[in-house]
């Protein structure tokens, strides 16, 4: 069970987008009026005023949300289907359930965990996963459960089966903190939850192993990283954020790989934090990021 956030009690955020028209802001606004909310913030794009694509955020509190949730959502049908418009309506106060899978590397895992227990990441974390056991003692410290699935040899069908019985019903995301498998097509169907990856932005000039070593050799200027939903395409997924660091001749690839570590911290940490707080929307294979 999710324990509420008090500081966000009876906040809901409104996030929405379809083809961009006139009265939208204003139907908006009036729905949130009658029923007695006031808007806190509100960000919207528009990609062309003419034919183009509409998205806004809109975050408002009404007293006792919880009792006029239900209405309010119906209003919402109501009042949006006419526009063409896809909506989600959540409460700010209910944090995501957030699951972590990770390998052998810690950066990232730590960094999350880090961050939720200073209250910087709105999310609460039923479990940590993972193919190794190298950082069970490093989640447990943290009060999280963690679970250790194995998962070797071609075939990866069975761990990839008890992942998702653990996953089942307990989450609302899934985070991959340098998790180092491939995950099937069937896998990603049965969890059915948005999945978000972390990977150097080398790709795809450096695939494969050591590229932080190849970087070295070629003599790169720029190091980064790059946080993505996971789609059936590997690692082609919609970018939620990026980020680089500058790096020169006298470093080494273990120096590189030290910075590189620093900016995937960052950027996941970015990315989970707007996941959690409904600041992206996926249009197609890209992202609008309030």
């Amino acid at each position: 069970m999710s324990r509420p956030n008090d500081a966000l009690k009876n906040h809901a955020c409104l996030v929405m987008h379809g083809p961009d028209q006139p009265g939208v802001v204003s139907a908006v606004s009036a729905l949130i009026t009658r029923n007695q909310g006031n808007i806190v913030s509100l960000d919207q794009y528009s990609d062309d005023p003419q034919g183009g694509a509409f998205f806004q955020r809109v975050v408002f509190h009404r007293s006792d949300l919880t009792a006029a949730f239900t209405d309010i959502e119906a209003d919402l049908d109501k009042t949006l289907t006419p526009y063409g418009m896809t909506w989600k309506l959540t409460d700010q106060s209910i944090p995501k359930r957030m699951a972590i899978l990770v390998s052998t590397s810690d950066h990232c895992l730590l960094e999350l965990l880090w961050r939720h227990r200073r209250g910087e990441l709105p999310v609460t974390i039923p479990m940590v996963i993972s193919n190794h056991t190298n950082t069970a003692s490093d989640v447990r410290t943290f009060g999280v459960p963690f679970f250790h699935v194995p998962s070797t040899g071609p075939d990866k069908s069975a761990a990839e089966a008890e992942i998702a019985g653990l996953l089942a019903d307990n989450v609302d995301v899934v985070v991959l903190a340098r998790y180092m498998q491939v995950l099937s097509d069937d896998f990603l169907e049965k969890v059915d939850v948005p999945i978000i990856n972390i990977h150097h932005s080398f790709l795809p000039a450096f695939i494969g192993a050591a590229p932080y070593r190849k970087a070295k050799e070629r003599g790169v200027k720029l190091i980064g990283a790059t946080s993505h939903y996971v789609t059936k395409d590997l690692d082609e997924g919609p970018i939620i954020e990026q980020d680089v660091a500058r790096v020169d001749h006298s470093m080494s690839a273990a120096d590189l790989q030290a910075r590189g570590a620093y900016v995937e911290r960052a950027v996941l940490s970015r990315a989970v934090q707007w996941h959690a707080q409904d600041r992206v929307i996926r249009q197609g294979n890209h992202t609008i990021v309030f």
